[in-house]
């Protein structure tokens, strides 16, 4: 079931169009990846999805409701953006998790329990206490993952994620974050430049080229089907024994 859907978004800027996509959607419990060159256009239509960009036209339609000034607080409150760059506040590891939560003044003991939870889920209660200035480039991506997943959202935008980690912190990374969302009813949107990770997160791919959305299906069914050269170009290095 669509989440969130994109409807006939253009998005055009000094005068050059970025966008121009007449259908693009999110479902319930599916991690999509959307991949293309620098310059396709990703970083504008996740920021247009996240309602955190306003397109020059089109709709974004969340669960049957039209973003409007009148609604976004209440529908950006039910989603979460993970940066490429950790942004985290100077403070410790356990208030960085709870600062959104608080925003959005829940219950002390609610953020708590949601804290404690994501603290133990992303593997790093041990932190809890420290400062974030002296955490690894992982671990400091883990406390911005452990901070989005604790505002409990319908919709998660993961905005090359594990970019500037080492590859075996990459690799572990990736493999738990795919342990906690596969099988929840989170609608995730992960944008990366490694397509090797799309095997291991992505249940659906998009490929995005000069701001229109090419090809769209499972990983098998682009690989093994890709729609034109483009396609072939972006994906030739990934070998086929990683798509299961």
């Amino acid at each position: 079931m669509s989440i969130l859907v994109a409807e006939d978004i253009t998005f055009i800027k000094n005068g050059r169009t970025i966008l121009d996509i007449d259908h693009f959607s999110l479902n319930e419990g599916e991690v999509t990846a959307l991949i293309g060159v620098n310059g396709a256009g990703k970083t504008s239509l996740m920021q247009i999805l996240a309602l955190l960009q306003q397109p020059t036209s089109g709709r974004v339609v969340f669960q049957g409701k039209i973003a409007n000034k009148k609604n976004l607080r209440e529908l950006r409150h039910r989603m979460a953006f993970v940066f490429q760059q950790p942004l985290l506040l100077d403070m410790t590891v356990r208030q960085n998790i709870a600062m959104g939560l608080r925003i959005r003044k829940l219950a002390k003991q609610e953020i708590e329990g949601r804290v404690n939870l994501w603290l133990e889920k992303l593997g790093i209660s041990h932190l809890a206490d420290g400062p974030v200035r002296f955490l690894s480039g992982g671990e400091a991506q883990r406390v911005s993952i452990a901070r989005a997943l604790a505002l409990q959202p319908e919709v998660l935008f993961l905005d090359e994620p594990f970019t500037g980690l080492d590859s075996p912190t990459r690799g572990q990374l990736l493999l738990d974050i795919a342990g906690l969302l596969h099988g929840t009813k989170i609608a995730t949107l992960f944008v990366t430049h490694d397509y090797a990770e799309i095997p291991h997160l992505a249940h659906r791919l998009s490929v995005l080229d000069q701001g229109r959305v090419i090809q769209t299906g499972t990983p098998e069914e682009i690989y093994q089907n890709p729609s034109n050269q483009v396609v072939v170009r972006l994906l030739q290095w990934i070998p086929m024994k990683h798509i299961s």
